[in-house]
This record gives structure tokens, sequence and C-alpha cells, in this order.
């Protein structure tokens, strides 16, 4: 794993010149790459690359970058791993290739030799994002893997174009112009995250997953990028071409390709372990790398002081009956207080989903004992683990069908009483509840339904369900028009069924731009490479062609994926309600962050910057100190904006 940036430019600059521009972005980047660096130039063509290594796979000097391909063609530098480099390079033996050492970057170059970079990105299996320079077409291609495991940013201005692994590579480089996106902003607000390709700053984008950008002449506006995968067409192939097979076939078909996952995601020369949360893509995932490994695997999770939130007892059951080497780390307020202050860097474009304390504690003290670990992240999205999932398209569809203005009075009964009433109400009756009614959090799904109903539509609906400010428009002074991606992909009739049309939606959005950010920035952060089976590619397009019951059955999600781990680890230790990484944000922000919190959100604060109206945000805050949690999240995004304003634009 590593970093990666560089610079094209017509602006005729020396050697020298190039290599002093460089130099300092992927300084900037020496914590996703300790091991070393390099930088490469070529005046006459105004481009320059620069490279940060974590060694992984060929620790000697042959797995070094820049690095050049033997005819003087192709000049590379890659960020992640091409987990199938090993056959890829017996063909290309066979072929009559030969190689110095055994690093999955040579075989990258020899394939782009003799396939070509769009034939050759096609049979590559893994993350990555890679800048690679043609000295026979004088351009400079840039690729990124087919989920957006890898982030690759790119900026450009007449007469140059600069890219790099981070935003903060681009800040770092030449001429970069700052200006806040304002639509990116409200993006932001609404889901905790800036969806591709926008970024938080105008005039910079992210590369989208699956594709290639393709730049000949950095005099000219970017040309649009080529897609050479995409999730859209995955699931149409998958869709009209469904597994047909019975629940054991499927069980027995996805534990082999799963199996097949996990084992190439083994391959390294430094010690490698796995994220244990105790749900079950982590457990699933550990599982299956202790059975095929002959020592026990190191794992690591996270515990937290308030029960309801604490998961770590179910990693350690799972642990124990694996017969992992586990390790478990206590988190308190104090500690999210001393991360609370480094997330503005990490995160160099705004990013507020809670879980990235834990996660980059947890990597933390991974990266003590280990340099690579398996995650489970992915699985929700891909085999429909959510809780909107389950009861969001029945609960959408029915909800649809009852006129406005009577979901508008329910709603507004509904909201009369604060979550915590409704959690104690839900208390007082839950010895005479069945089962399927007994939640963690009631008062809070119960709010969350109140936001459905008020809604206008089904896709406003489902933009709710994964809303942290409903009305972010409300927040953001001088917001310009926008079409929202998300409201778009679900308002298309393609797929058909809105489960499918919520899951691609995820698949298209949230899993890349939240879910893979958050474990790509927060492990590279700690010089620890994350690798998410559950998301090769493969497995993915697998999923498209299950039937939905596979995906969610009798009230549950990730049925079929149950069904394999429940092969490995005893139903019992495994199957309770869904946890996920959360955090009691609402008892941190009132407790041990509130003099923090109480700082970024100041009257005159919010004022003196001019992008956020203070008013909304106040009595939002004012709500939270009166026992209203639900709007915990929200004031999350605003803070983690207003901590990033502060580092970057103040």
């Amino acid at each position: 794993m590593c970093g990666i940036s560089g610079i094209f430019t017509s602006a005729g600059w020396r050697g020298d010149e190039l290599s002093s521009a460089v130099e300092p972005m992927i300084m900037s980047l020496a914590h996703r790459g300790p091991d070393d660096s390099g930088v490469w130039t070529d005046a006459q063509s105004g481009i320059a690359l620069g490279f940060r290594r974590l060694a992984i796979v060929d620790l000697s000097a042959h797995g070094h970058q820049p690095m050049r391909s033997p005819s003087g063609r192709f000049t590379i530098v890659f960020n992640g791993e091409v987990y199938n480099h090993c056959q890829l390079r017996a063909e290309l033996e066979q072929a009559g290739w030969r190689f110095r050492g055994h690093s999955d970057t040579e075989v990258i170059l020899a394939a782009f030799e003799r396939w070509g970079i769009a034939d050759a990105v096609t049979r590559f299996i893994g993350m990555f994002a890679i800048a690679v320079w043609d000295a026979e077409a004088k351009s400079l291609s840039l690729l990124r893997d087919r989920l957006g495991i890898k982030p690759l940013f790119v900026y450009a201005r007449p007469g140059l174009v600069t890219f790099g692994s981070e935003l903060k590579a681009l800040v770092a480089g030449p001429c970069f112009d700052r200006t806040l996106d304002i639509d990116a902003l409200t993006d932001f607000l609404r889901y905790l995250y800036v969806p591709a390709p926008r970024t938080i700053y105008r005039h910079a984008l992210k590369l989208r997953p699956g594709h290639i950008l393709t730049i000949t002449d950095p005099g000219q506006p970017l040309p649009d990028s080529v897609a050479y995968w995409s999730v859209e067409e995955a699931a149409r192939r998958g869709l009209a071409d469904p597994f047909t097979g019975s629940d054991e076939e499927a069980t027995d078909e996805l534990q082999r390709r799963l199996a097949d996952a996990v084992e190439l995601r083994r391959m390294a020369d430094v010690p490698l372990g796995a994220l244990l949360s105790g749900g079950i893509d982590s457990s699933l995932v550990v599982a299956m790398l202790q059975a095929a490994s002959s020592q026990p695997v190191k794992t690591f999770s996270v515990a937290f002081e308030v029960q309801e939130h604490n998961e770590a007892q179910h990693a350690a059951r799972v642990a124990k009956h694996l017969g992992t080497d586990h390790t478990e780390v206590l988190l308190t307020g104090r500690d999210a207080l001393d991360v609370v202050p480094r997330l503005a860097d990490i995160f160099d474009e705004p990013h507020a989903d809670t879980s990235q304390i834990p996660a980059y504690l947890i990597c933390a003290v991974a990266r003590r004992a280990v340099t690579v670990a398996l995650s489970g992240d992915g699985g929700d999205e891909v085999y429909g683990g959510y809780n909107r999932y389950t009861y969001g398209e029945r609960m959408l569809q029915r909800l649809g069908s009852v006129p406005r203005p009577v979901r508008r009075s329910v709603a507004a009964g509904i909201g009369a009483l604060s979550p915590a009433s409704w959690d104690r109400a839900h208390r007082a009756m839950a010895p005479v509840l069945p089962s399927t009614l007994r939640h963690r959090l009631p008062g809070e799904k119960l709010h969350k339904v109140a936001r459905l109903m008020a809604s206008d539509s089904v896709p406003h609906m489902y933009r709710s369900l994964v809303s942290a400010w409903p009305e972010p428009e409300q927040l953001v002074i001088a917001r310009r028009e926008a079409p929202d991606a998300i409201e778009r992909a679900l308002a298309r009739r393609d797929p058909p069924r809105l489960l499918d049309r919520m899951m691609l939606s995820d698949q298209l959005t949230y899993l890349p731009d939240d879910q893979l950010a958050k474990v790509d920035r927060v492990s590279m952060a700690v010089s620890l490479e994350a690798r998410v089976p559950l998301v090769d590619h493969r497995l993915v397009e697998f999923s498209w062609r299950l039937p939905a019951a596979m995906k969610t059955r009798d009230g549950q999600g990730k049925w079929l994926l149950r069904q394999v781990l429940y092969r490995l680890v005893p139903r019992e230790i495994v199957d309770r309600p869904k946890m996920g990484l959360s955090v009691p944000l609402d008892r941190w922000l009132c407790g041990p962050l509130r003099p923090w919190a109480e700082n970024l959100l100041a009257e005159s604060r919010l004022e003196r910057e001019g992008v956020l109206r203070a008013a909304p945000i106040r009595r939002a805050w004012g709500e939270l100190l009166a026992g209203r949690s639900e709007v915990a999240l929200g004031l999350w995004a605003v803070l983690m904006f207003q901590a990033w304003h502060e580092r970057w634009l103040a």
C-alpha cells in the first residue's frame, strides 16, 4: 500500500522545477508509505511522478517506484495490490517476459506492454489506483479499481493537471485553488460524505471507481473518464442471469468464492491479521482466514464503556471459538477526545461517519503487531445487511400508497414524543412484545419512520433514511441548485425492484465514498494496509445473480452470507440484532467532547466563517443538550466541517 502523486504540465518547467513541485505532494503522503520514496520526471513531456512506499510484496529494491517497463515505454506509480499477479506473471512468462523481482508492479507494467492499458486492467483482481505515463502515446492514464477501494483525486487548471492519493497532496501541489464547492458541502451535511465525482473543492474531482482517465494535453479541459467496469452493468447482467440452484447449492458456491477471495488476500511478505467486530461479516472473514492458516490469526476488536454500543464480548466469543490470537482495546470518551483533533488531517475532505473513531483506534492497535489486516467491510451493501433493506422495501411501498396528508399527520404524532420517551415506553412493554418487535434504540427508529412519512415520494423516503440533516439546504448559505445522485438513482425504474435500486444506489455512492474511504484513511493514517475481501468484484457480480430471497428472508438481511458462517461458527455465537460499529455520540458530545464542540459551534464563529447559518445549528445543539439524541449525527457533520474548515481553509 502506498501514496502516489504527480504533475502533468504544458508550462515548460525544467526537471528540477518538476521535482521541487512534486516533492511536497509526496511528503504530505508519508503516512501512506513510510518505507521508501521516489520521484521520476521527464521535463520534455512536462510529467513528474511521485511515490511513497509501504512495502508489502517484494520488500527489496526491485519493488521501488516509480518503475519503468523494460522497453522504457511505460512509467508507473501504483497504490494497492493486484492479488492475482502470480497467475498473470505465469501467463506472461509463457509469452517470453522475464522479471527481476516478484512485485505486482512489475507484472502490471508487463501486462500493459502485452495487452495495452485498457485490456490489461480488466484482468486485474485487486484494489488499486494507478498512474502510468505512456512515452509513446505521450499520455497520462489514471486508473481506479472497480469498487473504489483505493482513492484517486485529480485537479486541473489550464496548463496543469495534478493528482494524488489524498486531497492533501493536491493542496500541497502547485497553484491549487481551494474554492469551496457549496453543493458538495450540502451533500456532505445530508449524507456525511461527499459523493463522487465531487470533492469539497470546486475544481478538484474524485476519479470514479472502475474508470480510466487518459490525458494527452494538460492545456485542454479534462476529458471524460471511461468506464472499464461498472456496478450498474454488473447488476444488469446478474439480474438477467439469475442463479437457479437450491439454497444448499448457493451456499456451497458462495463459500467457495469467499474462500478464494480470502485466500488471494493472504498474499504478503509482512505480518498479516484481521479486524474482528463480532458481527456477521468480520466473523466470516476471520473464520475463513483462520481455516486457511496454520498458525493462530492475530485479530483485533474495540470495546465501549456504554454497553448498548459494545460488541466486544461477541468478538471475543468468536475469537475463542476459532482459536485466534485476539487483542481487545477499550474506547472511552477520553480516547475519543484524543482522536478528534486528528480527524481533519486524516480526512482532508469532511467525513462524518462516526465509526471513524473506533476504526482509527483499532487500526492503530493492529499496526503494532501487523502491517496488513483483513476486514469485513462491504458485506451489508453487497448482501443486503442493512435494516433499511429488510424493512425498507415493504415499508416504503406501503407508505407511498398512503395519501400524503395522512402520512404527515401520523408523522407529527410520532414526533411529538422524543426518542427517549419512546424508548421508555418500549422498555415498559418489552415483556409482552414478540421478539420481532424488540428493537435496539426504538425511539430513534420511530423518528426515522416519521421522517419517511413526511416525505413527498419513495425516492425522498429512502433519501431521508440515509440523511443526517433531512434538509441541509436550510443550513448552507448561497447554495446553488444541483441534482442529487442518490435521489436520481432511486427515481429510475431500472432495476425494477425497489430493493435492488436501494442496494445499487449504496454500491454506487455510500460504499466507495463513505465506507471504503473511511477504511482507507484510518488504516493508511497509521501505515496499515486494510484488505476487504467481501467487495472482490467477482463476489459483487455473483451477488447480483442471487434471488432477493437469498439476501433478505424472514425479516433478516444477509441470509446467504449467514448460511456460510453457520457452517464455520455456531449460530448462537453470531445470531443477534445488528449493531454495527456505532458509538455513544450523544453522550460524548454532551460529556467529554462538549467543550470542543461548544467552541466550534459558537454563534460568532459560525457567522465569521460565513458558510453555514448559525440559528438552526445552535437550535439543534440546544435540543441535544435537552436530551434529543437524534440530532447528534447532524451536529457531528457540522462539527467535522468546522474542524476541516479550520484546518484547511481558515
